[in-house]
């Protein structure tokens, strides 16, 4: 004999907004994490950052882009080598 358990609101637009919601939550929770470890790093080494520089960082919501904010923070003289531009490969 098996036993089916039936929630309420199983399967409904509610449910997956909540999902989704929580989800959505979750990234927010990582962006500003991220950002906050570069903000840290950067103090921690006694390099000033403008606050052109602190906005450009706590408004960016691309996780890629903060992971390698955060690495080039690590080397980093000046807050803005943080958005230094990768020079080209040349031949390519």
């Amino acid at each position: 004999m098996s036993f089916v358990s039936y929630f309420p609101g199983r399967g409904t637009v509610r449910e997956t907004a909540y999902l989704e919601g929580k989800a959505e939550g979750k990234t927010e929770g990582q962006v500003e994490d991220r950002a906050s470890l570069v903000l840290r790093v950067l103090e921690k080494r006694s390099i000033p950052v403008p606050e052109a520089a602190r906005e450009r960082i706590t408004s960016c919501t691309d996780l890629d882009t903060l992971a390698l904010w955060f690495d080039r923070s690590l080397t980093a003289t000046t807050a803005e080598d943080l958005f230094a531009e990768d020079p080209e490969i040349p031949g390519e």
